[in-house]
């Protein structure tokens, strides 16, 4: 069977009706000054919920009961479910436990993939004014001199920490030293000193757990969230129960009955950043049941996700462009997971980058082979800066894009030449960098608006409620030694629309050269003479030197974590990889380049 085969969908696949969804009402207040500056936003009302999570989500366990609030892949492979009982029981023990243990307003860091454990704790974490610092289990995995792991502790001065159990998380902890209480399944891995998760889970709670929840202040500090680190080392981002519960909000406003957070869901997406953590922000409190994917779009984890949505079918799904490309090309020789994929699906949403044109194209191809009809996809876009995604596509389009902010969120557009700087203000912002004032000053303008270095353009000016369309990264720019500035993030876009079946990723090179290079990860099975003469035929549709490739040099190493090449979201930290390679861009430019480069 072929790729044709599978996809077979009508050639007027693109007239296919939209599957119905719920969304927010698309009602603009719009106005733009003498300067050009344009500012944006929805006149629909933002319905708040409780800013103090705990109490939130309590509230809805009560309801609920026995429903099913989480699910995992036990040691057997099959689904081990916590009912809302189980999760409120979790919380309340481990809450008592944070009563006993730590001052109000300690730290606890958790360095862990998701989980059950980790959800009860970081609930509990807000129930007791002990602010949650969930950190990447890479800092903890990368060995050497754990510069990131370091670098978090001697910023937040953590009192607690909660680790999956692992040999390598034990020699980290030694290594980055400090008087911290340790929480683990199996104890013994940190020599004895832990204490148990069972033994914390089976505490009695007392009432002082219920009088903690009441005594919560939402405004005050309550989670430090890291950013990407794609300039050096991760800034600490502070954020309040207030913000966290506002951009829930936001969410449901825009997309939530057509998400269906109070359904079945399947995410894998980690709690240690935004967008995950956002998704069991949403189905702890609107009562869906979240299936944990162990998962990811990575070799050799991309298939437990697949194995998953050949499992379970849902109406909605979240995931990072290249978690996409990655499941349209397993769909092509798949046509159960295909079906099974879209059998209920309303809603697919991407964040993290720019989902690429023909990507979206071949899900709705497969989408209208499956169900005749093609699925709405949206964004979560948004940064750490702003909880999660606070602006989505909440309309009817087949263009990608950025879509429209949410409720209670102020969008300013400040000109670029024919592109607009994006600002946001609103409820969901940061307090600011833990400890720097001068970044966190740097980062709002002169009227509260935070700086988001994104570029943007309207998919049609003259009719704003299409949408904003993501036009680049103002980091991701630069010039070549004649001056001539390079788009980045536009140029990444068409070079891997045009050779998607050639090359996985891609690293334009570099600042201040005197042409454009390229380091590619190619497919398998692609030789660096194919990709040459597919580049060749590239750069003769392109205006001008700083659009068109003039060398290239494959990479066989896979990008890392550990370098900070890239991100647990699949997103590749250009800067990052440029000077951990300084051998290939040196070779790159070269006056007289190594066999392994080619000249286009």
């Amino acid at each position: 069977m072929t790729r044709d085969d599978i996809i077979a969908a009508p050639a007027n696949w693109r007239d296919a009706p939209f599957r119905h969804a719920e969304f927010l009402p698309v009602d603009l207040d719009i106005s733009e000054d003498e300067a050009g500056v344009i500012r944006l936003k929805t006149r629909q009302k933002l319905d708040m919920i409780d800013g103090n999570l705990a109490r939130a989500f309590l509230a809805t366990a009560a309801k609920l009961q026995d429903a099913p609030a989480l699910a995992e892949r036990g040691a057997d492979g099959e689904w081990d479910y916590a009912s809302f009982s189980d999760m409120a029981q979790k919380v309340r023990s481990a809450a008592q436990w944070m009563l006993d243990n730590l001052p109000r307003g300690a730290v606890m860091v958790v360095m862990a993939e998701n989980s059950i454990a980790v959800a009860a704790l970081s609930f509990a974490a807000f129930a007791t004014g002990t602010i949650l610092c969930p950190v990447s289990p890479a800092y903890g995995l990368a060995g050497g001199d754990h510069a990131r792991l370091n670098h978090v502790f001697a910023k937040v001065d953590p009192a607690a920490i909660y680790c999956d159990s692992l040999e390598p998380y034990a020699a980290a902890l030694e290594a980055v030293g400090g008087d911290v209480a340790i929480i683990a399944q199996e104890p013994e891995v940190f020599g004895g000193a832990a204490t148990a998760l069972d033994t914390l889970f089976a505490i009695e709670p007392t009432p002082a757990v219920d009088q903690a929840i009441e005594d919560i202040d939402p405004a005050v500090p309550a989670q430090y969230m890291m950013t990407s680190g794609s300039t050096g080392l991760p800034k600490v981002v502070v954020q309040s129960l207030d913000a966290l519960a506002a951009n829930t909000a936001q969410g449901v406003g825009l997309i939530g009955r057509a998400a269906g957070w109070d359904d079945i869901m399947l995410d894998w997406l980690p709690w240690h950043h935004a967008a995950g953590a956002s998704v069991l922000r949403a189905g702890f409190i609107l009562g869906g049941t979240l299936h944990i994917d162990a998962g990811k779009p990575a070799p050799g984890l991309f298939e437990k996700s697949i194995a998953n949505l050949r499992d379970k079918s849902v109406p909605y799904f979240n995931n990072v462009p290249l978690g996409y490309s990655m499941l349209v090309e397993a769909m092509d020789g798949d046509p159960q997971l295909r079906d099974t994929f879209f059998k209920d699906m309303r809603l697919m949403l991407y964040g993290g980058a720019g989902l690429p044109q023909h990507v979206y194209d071949r899900l709705q191809q497969h989408a209208v082979a499956a169900t005749g009809h093609r699925i709405h996809m949206t964004t979560g876009y948004g940064m750490t800066e702003t909880v999660s995604g606070c602006c989505a596509i909440h309309f009817e389009t087949d263009k990608v894009g950025i879509g429209l902010p949410g409720p209670g969120v102020e969008m300013k557009l400040v000109p670029t030449g024919e592109r607009y700087e994006a600002r946001l203000r609103g409820p969901m912002l940061m307090q600011g960098y833990l400890d720097e004032p001068e970044k966190t000053a740097a980062a709002f303008d002169e009227e509260g608006y935070y700086r988001t270095g994104d570029l943007v353009v309207f998919h049609n000016r003259d009719d704003p409620a299409q949408g904003l369309a993501f036009a680049g990264r103002m980091a991701e720019e630069f010039k070549l030694s004649n001056g001539t500035w390079v788009y980045g993030g536009q140029m990444r876009d068409k070079l891997l629309k045009t050779l998607n079946e050639e090359l996985a990723e891609i690293v334009l090179a570099d600042d201040g050269a005197p042409f454009l290079g390229l380091l590619a990860w190619p497919k398998p099975g692609t030789s660096l003479d194919a990709i040459a003469a597919k580049l060749a035929e590239f750069n003769e549709g392109q205006r001008g030197g700083s659009a068109k490739i003039r060398r290239v040099t494959l990479l066989e190493t896979p990008p890392t974590a550990d370098a900070n090449e890239i991100s647990d979201k699949g997103t590749i930290n250009r800067r990052a990889v440029l000077d951990n390679r300084k051998s290939q861009v040196d070779a790159l430019f070269a006056d007289e380049p190594p066999a392994h480069v080619r000249a286009i």
